[in-house]
């Protein structure tokens, strides 16, 4: 990655760089108007070495497309797609926190607040699966890459799901085995490592792969290797769950079935058994996870000021890493 940084990018002057993943940058900028009129923003963009690369080049495409039908305060916005110097960047919400598997890494939270955050995301990756076109027919839309990384916590405790560059139309074709590379191995559903057609069930094993993850520390296929990883998931046999509360466990298995069939039937009915089996969660707010935030901060080995900010939004860069 190239050390310096540019003055600005299209009409954004740029004030720092938050992160970089595989093959993509994020820089945090500022957007301004009339009469004093000034936000903050984050631009994703190719690093220099993959300028150009028409595969990475859809993938912001496909990002800023599907960004531009979100509105909803659990997903982060996209405000606009440019071009800059013959290369493609992506204008989306500046969120001042840190991805969610950061912040679980410094510091462990308590179990009503995991429940909280997963159901957070839950509602957000509701709204991304009744997405519709313009003329009202679902899209049918698949997030296929839902992790800890991909869910941002601000420090007010606001929680937003990240990075649509690889969400896809149920609907339309396209090579199943190029995504199969996309997504992190970890969270992926059987049906995604075996390169079979996904809808929005498929999400939901990501997500009980997270909400096992976030209350225990492991996730539930883990393996020596990814080879080994990906071997466990396509069996998915029922995991030891036994470190869960019951009524959470089984909330969590129904989740990680190997059957699509088997699973809930969609994103809100997944939360809404979550809550049931853990009423206090229902009662955390962003209060309680702003809390939790500026705990973890404080684990973190670089925090505050733009140390802090860089592991904001590392996640939104993560899918080709």
């Amino acid at each position: 990655m190239s050390s310096s940084l540019p003055t600005a990018i299209g009409p954004y002057p740029v004030l720092a760089r938050l992160g970089s993943g595989g093959m993509a940058e994020v820089l945090l900028a500022r957007s301004l108007g009339a009469s004093g009129f000034e936000r903050r923003v984050a631009i994703k963009r190719p690093l220099p070495a993959f300028r150009g690369d028409g595969e990475l080049e859809r993938l912001l495409i496909a990002e800023a497309r599907v960004g531009a039908r979100v509105h909803h305060r659990n997903l982060v916005g996209i405000h606009g797609l440019g071009v800059d110097d013959g290369t493609y960047y992506v204008v989306m919400d500046y969120v001042d926190g840190a991805d969610l598997g950061t912040l679980r890494r410094a510091h462990a939270c308590t179990p009503s607040v995991a429940v909280h955050l997963v159901s957070e995301a839950l509602l957000g990756l509701h709204h991304l699966h009744g997405l519709s076109d313009d003329h009202g027919r679902p899209l049918g839309l698949v997030h296929r890459d839902i992790s800890p990384s991909n869910v941002l916590v601000s420090r007010h405790g606001e929680v937003k799901l990240a990075d649509y560059g690889i969400a896809k139309a149920t609907h339309l074709a396209g090579d199943t085995a190029v995504n199969i590379r996309r997504g992190k191995y970890a969270y992926m559903s059987p049906e995604q490592v075996a390169g079979e057609p996904l809808d929005a069930r498929s999400d939901q094993f990501a997500v009980g792969v997270m909400l096992v993850e976030l209350l225990t520390g492991q996730r539930p296929y883990d393996a020596e290797g990814p080879a080994q990883v990906l071997d466990r998931i396509r069996e998915a046999a029922p995991p030891d769950l036994a470190a869960l509360q019951p009524s959470i466990a089984a909330v969590a298995q129904r989740c990680l079935e190997r059957s699509p069939a088997d699973r809930h039937a969609d994103a809100l009915s997944v939360r809404s058994a979550l809550l049931d089996a853990m009423p206090d969660a229902a009662r955390v707010g962003p209060p309680e996870v702003a809390r939790w935030v500026e705990a973890a901060s404080v684990q973190m080995p670089s925090h505050g000021g733009a140390q802090g900010r860089s592991a904001t939004m590392r996640t939104v860069v993560d899918t080709q890493a």
